[in-house]
């Protein structure tokens, strides 16, 4: 196993300047732990990253894809999950927060930051209570949107688990521009004829560019 000088080991940088400091590629080394005999840690830890191509695209890797890289095993792959997944989390607003949704710029303010980089599209359902309090958050589906792969049944289907009394739909354009399409209106208005149905109002679609956003209802779309 090739090893490294010491003032070059992540982990005794980290002590001595804090993990403020550290680049990337050393904090990942240091959750890797160890390399290989032919790869220091380093060097594992930035094959990693050449893989995803940015630090912000770990939470997308698979068990498998980790299996698969040369130095690292089960269990290094299944600790740097839950590491990325405790993250994701940690930037994830509590629901305990009472989070209360006042306008499109309360939705934005919430997924913004979380969206806004995804290279694929993200349909996300946000469930609230009569004082239109945030009581659940569910990732409806990844991928392109159109009508006939929004499914009403999954949105609504957790609207009555969680005695919702009101939806807002949120999803995200990889292109960082948010006007709405053809298919994000009439996705809307699908959803928001099963919502008369079901008496749970939708009360707006925000769609989520890079920094911008569009509320449909305010575009008068709805």
């Amino acid at each position: 196993m090739l090893t490294m000088i010491e003032h070059d080991k992540p982990r005794e940088r980290l002590m001595t300047y804090g993990p403020e400091q550290l680049t990337n590629q050393e904090l990942l080394a240091i959750i890797i732990n160890t390399g290989t005999k032919d790869e220091t840690v380093l060097e594992v830890a930035n094959k990693i990253l050449n893989l995803v191509g940015n630090v912000r695209d770990l939470r997308y890797l698979t068990l498998q894809e980790l299996r698969d890289i040369k130095g690292i095993g089960e269990k290094k792959a299944v600790t740097m999950l839950a590491m990325i997944e405790l993250a994701v989390r940690m930037h994830t607003h509590s629901l305990e927060d009472k989070i209360r949704i006042k306008s499109p710029q309360c939705v934005a303010d919430l997924l913004m930051e979380r969206l806004r980089y995804y290279t694929q599209e993200h349909f996300i359902a946000l469930y609230l209570n009569t004082k239109n309090v945030v009581i659940h958050e569910q990732v409806i589906f990844k991928g392109s949107l159109n009508a006939s792969i929004v499914h009403p049944r999954e949105v609504f289907r957790e609207a009555v688990k969680r005695s919702a009394a009101n939806i807002i739909v949120v999803h995200n354009h990889p292109s960082g521009d948010p006007t709405p399409s053809v298919e994000d209106i009439e996705a809307t208005k699908r959803l928001m004829n099963c919502g008369t149905m079901f008496g749970i109002e939708l009360l707006d679609h925000i769609i989520i560019g890079n920094g911008t956003f569009v509320s449909i209802k305010e575009k008068g779309l709805l």
